[in-house]
């Protein structure tokens, strides 16, 4: 009774009230959430990674989603690294999770098979790939469909075939690009992409068919491709426009055509592509769930039912792997074992679920430059990248061309970030 009558007449509460409620209320639900989350003896024990699992029910999800939206989409990774080290708990997107920017645990995950492992992702994105998707199907026939996609897109007929299609598109493309002032070069990139594989697996031409699945294909996903165009430096860009341009004359000089073979030699343009990959992080990461009690590193345990999540982003740019990894360098790959980088360098994911057409990504990713720095030179325009829920460029990476002038024997180009060459 004393308490109601802090209340005050008419049914309106006073401010001491209110609060009194609210604390009460809050500490009901925090309580409740303590007992909810009672850890069973598995989960109690020391291996255990350190960390939180936030608020009730939506975990540190909105904090995840609040870092990636950041100039800085790391800053939720590395701020509990700080804290917990590189594995730690937390709880995202519905489910507890041990979250991992540690390469040697995000080895020992992609090499584990679907006795330890299956895939996980978010609810939304799971219907909206469905269940037979190759990123959900487990087991053996995960296995079969895995091989059967992989040797289908390493066979050397059908590089050929690409790249002769490859060729013809990008010129095409690049022909209509010198009436215009400007171009969105990484929408033209994604466009010409999809076409190309559209044809090659489905036989399907240019025309309404065509632009209907562009139309709900851009609705699925965004920033598919993202191409090294700002590149900084001018040193870089005499070195890609050095190799791309003898490759050219070599070629011209006896009356050949270049094949998918050529494109894969141009070894200094692996290295951008490669350094584009590791410092773009097209994938942030991705996710496993575990089906046992799974232990890594002799230390470490992920809970059955947990959800593991390895973020490549920060292992891509942990300073203890590569020196100063936030520089754009593709000269740190002339010297670097690409096998003992490997734990550290997974923009295609690895073990049995390895993107199988990581080697067509970077052949159209070559064609495309080569194409470009032998026909033109460039203004990049100044652009913003988004990382979430895709990494791509907000405004489609407007670059202002203009019809390369050779100065002995090499083009020349300019960029906004960088001195004129």
């Amino acid at each position: 009774m004393e308490a109601l009558s802090m209340v005050g007449s008419g049914g309106v509460y006073s401010w001491p009230a209110a609060l009194l409620v609210a604390a009460i209320v809050v500490s009901a639900s925090v309580r409740w959430w303590g007992i909810k989350r009672q850890p069973t003896t598995t989960e109690s024990k020391a291996r255990l990674p350190r960390g939180s699992l936030g608020w009730p029910v939506v975990g540190e999800t909105l904090a995840f989603i609040s870092a990636a939206y950041s100039a800085q989409p790391e800053s939720f990774v590395d701020k509990r690294r700080l804290l917990y080290g590189k594995v730690f708990k937390s709880h995202l997107w519905g489910s507890k999770a041990v979250v991992s920017s540690d390469a040697e645990v995000s080895r020992a995950v992609l090499q584990a098979d679907a006795s330890a492992f299956v895939p996980w992702y978010p609810s939304s994105l799971m219907q909206l790939m469905g269940e037979s998707s190759i990123l959900v199907l487990g087991g053996g026939l995960q296995r079969r469909v895995h091989g059967l996609a992989g040797a289908f897109f390493k066979s050397p007929q059908l590089k050929a075939r690409l790249t002769v299609d490859m060729q013809r598109r990008v010129a095409d493309a690049m022909d209509a690009w010198q009436c215009h002032g400007v171009v969105r070069v990484q929408d033209e990139a994604k466009s010409i992409v999809f076409e190309i594989l559209v044809k090659a697996l489905i036989g399907l031409e240019p025309g309404q068919e065509m632009h209907y699945l562009k139309q709900q294909f851009r609705e699925f996903i965004a920033g598919l491709i993202s191409l090294p165009i700002k590149l900084p430096g001018t040193q870089l860009y005499r070195s890609i426009q050095e190799e791309n341009m003898e490759l050219k004359k070599r070629k011209s000089a006896v009356g050949g055509t270049l094949e998918w073979t050529d494109y894969m030699s141009l070894a200094f343009t692996q290295h951008v592509i490669t350094e584009t990959l590791r410092i773009g992080n097209i994938i942030n990461g991705i996710m496993r769930k575990a089906v046992k009690d799974v232990e890594v590193k002799g230390q470490l345990l992920i809970p059955q039912g947990w959800c593991v999540f390895l973020y490549f982003r920060s292992v891509h740019l942990d300073g203890h792997i590569y020196d100063d990894p936030y520089a754009f360098n593709p000269w740190r790959w002339k010297e670097r074992d690409m096998m003992a980088a490997s734990s550290g360098f997974t923009p295609f994911g690895g073990g049995q679920r390895l993107c199988p057409g990581v080697d067509l990504a970077r052949l159209e990713a070559s064609i495309f430059l080569h194409h470009l720095v032998t026909t033109f030179r460039w203004e990049a325009e100044d652009d913003t990248v988004v990382t979430f829920p895709t990494v791509r460029l907000k405004r489609g990476m407007p670059i202002r061309v203009s019809q390369n002038i050779e100065t002995s024997g090499t083009a020349t180009f300019r960029s906004t970030e960088s001195a004129s060459v």
